[in-house]
Order: C-alpha cells, then structure tokens, then sequence
C-alpha cells in the first residue's frame, strides 16, 4: 500500500463537472481579473465566516502583508515562533518588526500567560497576531483580554483553519483575519490565492485600495500599495469547493477521531489536544514523538510507504534572516522542543478505511517494536 500525504485528485474527481464548467465560465468570459466570479466569492465567503468584508488578494502571505498595514502598524508584532515562516516575514515585509511569546506545547499555540509577559517587558508592541495551528483556534478570549489591557490591535492568521470555531464562533468573524487557499488547505484554490475577512468598513476599504497598487480610483495613487488580487479563475473555483468545505472537515475530524482512539495509549507518543468548546479542522494531524525517536517513525513509516510531514523543524526565532532580532537557542523551549518532535500523518477526507487500518497498524508496529 501506498499512501501519499494528501491526494488532490481524489477531491477533484467527484467535483470534476463542476469545476471544469466554472473554468470554461471564466475563461469563455475573458473576464480574468477581479470583477463578478471575485465578488460573488467574497460575499459568499463573508456570509459563511458571519462577517461583513472578505477581500481576496494573491495569497495568504499578502493576506498577512496588507492586513499589518492596513493598520498602519509600523512598531514591533508579537506572535508565535512555531508557524510557517510567513507569518513573520509578511511583519518584517509590512514595515513592523517580528517579536515572540511561546507557545502552549499542548495546543501549539501562543501561550497567553507568556504572551502577557512578552508585552510588559516590550512598550513598542503594537498588536498581536496568533496563529491558530494546523486547523486548531488559538486562545482568543485571554488574548482579546491582553489586546484590551494593553491597547493592541488582534490579526489572526487563519491560514490553516477556514471552518475552525472558538467557543462556537467561526474564527474570521471578529478581528481582521486572513486566510490562505493554498492547494494544500482545506479550502484551496488552483494556485496561489488568499482573503481578509473584517467588520470595519475602513480597512476593508484600504485592503481593497492597497491590492490595486494604492490606486483609488484607477491610475490615482494616494498610497503606495501592491499587485496583490485574487484571480477569476481562482475565485470560480473556490466558490464550487466552498459549498463542501464543512463536509471535508468533518471528514478530517472523524479521521482524528479514530486516530486520537486507537494511538492515544501508546507511551511516547501524543496524539493532539482537542478542545470540546472549539473546533478543530486538522489541516494537519501532528503527533508529538518523544524521546529523540521522531525521525526513526518517519523513517519506518516511510519505508512502509506512508508519507509524512515535519512542520516545522525550525522555529522562527532561530532562523537565520531573523538573527537581527538576537534570538537564542533555549529563549522559547517549548516551540524548541515541538520542531524536534512533530509529525504529521496523512489526514486528508479522502482516506480510506483500509488506508487508516494500514496507518495505525503501521505505528503500533513500530512503538510495539521499540520496546
């Protein structure tokens, strides 16, 4: 057996006709940037979120890049050294600098206790943006709550959880948010493609002004701004996958469900932290290795055939471009310790029940093994 980490024609082929009329519409049209299939996926996208704007832009990276100075944030943003690499780059590309608080080493992201300590002791932080990892909602109340006390203002990098609920809200539905529709995300596009979902009608206003160069109207440039627009193409698209998005992810979430089950008593393993009063969507199933033994599993279940992620094997505190910033090994343990023991496991909803046999069988083997 051979079980590739995702498969996306798996998911095409059952909506092949309707994804293949989208792109003869667009392309009969001749109408490719911006204009009606853009806006007819924004509001649609808005209404699903529960949130007033969704802008699309060219990706989740710009998503990041033009909501940081849309809010005119030019100081230091603090967010979580385990994330991909975008998070951090896209402040350092806004003009603002990147700053660290840990993360919590049982849900992966930002720990608001050394969130709040972070703050006290750094005067020039100016927002805050959580990242709510491979598909879980970071702890937004107690973060909403320092963002008070301290007078910053929240962006969430949901890059990785469309469809995720904190405590029965739909993250996007608050603060100015941005999503990613990366090809590997539970809601992806055929390339590059990402949105800001916002309730304040001014930034809305500048995001839609800055993805046009900062032209408004044509040709007249008040700010300078980027090339930064979500294709027709792409927005076709993702208008007939928004329809399945829910079932997709209740498909990745009853896949964890039988892994958290049958791996969740294996000593030296850790299957992920889910919270009854949030919604996990797993864009990434990620186990915790413990006692230096995660490469030995990739290693195994690789020679059986199964393929497996490290996200991420370097935090960003530690990355060379961000030595500026005078980082050192040991100042954020737990995301130190979490890249030396992720792993993540095929989760996609197109796995068959065999498939998952074969996935657990496969780690039983190795952890009954080891011993």
């Amino acid at each position: 057996m051979n079980i590739p980490f995702l498969d996306l024609k798996r998911q095409y082929q059952p909506i092949k006709e309707e994804i293949d009329q989208a792109i003869h519409r667009v392309v009969d049209s001749q109408n490719f940037i911006l204009g009606d299939e853009v806006r007819v996926f924004e509001e649609k996208l808005a209404q699903y979120c529960g949130v007033k704007h969704a802008i699309g832009v060219a990706s989740g990276t710009d998503a990041l890049l033009l909501s940081i100075k849309a809010h005119n944030i030019s100081e230091d943003v603090i967010t979580s050294p385990f994330t991909f690499f975008a998070t951090a780059g896209s402040i350092y590309n806004a003009g603002a600098n990147p700053q660290f608080a840990d993360i919590n080493p049982e849900t992966f992201n930002i720990d608001p206790e050394d969130l709040v300590k972070k703050i006290r002791e750094n005067d020039k932080i100016k927002a805050i943006l959580p990242v709510h990892l491979y598909g879980q909602t970071a702890e937004m109340g107690p973060i909403h709550e320092i963002a008070e006390d301290h007078d910053l203002t929240v962006i969430e990098d949901a890059a990785q959880s469309i469809g995720a609920e904190y405590h029965g809200k739909k993250i996007g539905s608050i603060n100015t948010t941005c999503f990613s529709f990366f090809p590997a995300k539970n809601l992806g596009c055929y390339g590059d493609g990402g949105i800001i979902t916002t309730n304040e009608e001014e930034i809305a206003e500048k995001i839609r002004t800055l993805r046009v160069h900062g032209s408004k109207p044509k040709y007249y440039h008040h700010i300078i701004g980027h090339n930064s627009r979500l294709d027709a193409l792409q927005a076709a698209i993702l208008t007939v996958k928004l329809k399945y998005i829910d079932k997709w992810n209740s498909m990745r979430i009853k896949n964890a469900k039988l892994y958290n089950k049958k791996l969740k008593e294996i000593e030296g393993l850790k299957v992920p932290d889910i919270d009854p009063q949030n919604k996990h969507v797993f864009n990434q199933y990620t186990l915790r290795v413990t006692n230096d033994r995660r490469d030995d599993l990739k290693k195994f279940l690789t020679e059986k055939n199964i393929s497996t992620a490290i996200y991420y094997p370097l935090p960003l505190h530690l990355q060379p471009c961000f030595s500026f910033l005078k980082y050192k090994l040991g100042d954020f343990i737990n995301s130190e310790k979490a890249c030396s023991e992720v792993l993540s496991i095929p989760i996609f909803p197109e796995l068959e029940k065999e498939e998952l046999k074969y996935i657990v069988d496969s780690i039983l083997k190795f952890f009954d093994k080891s011993k």
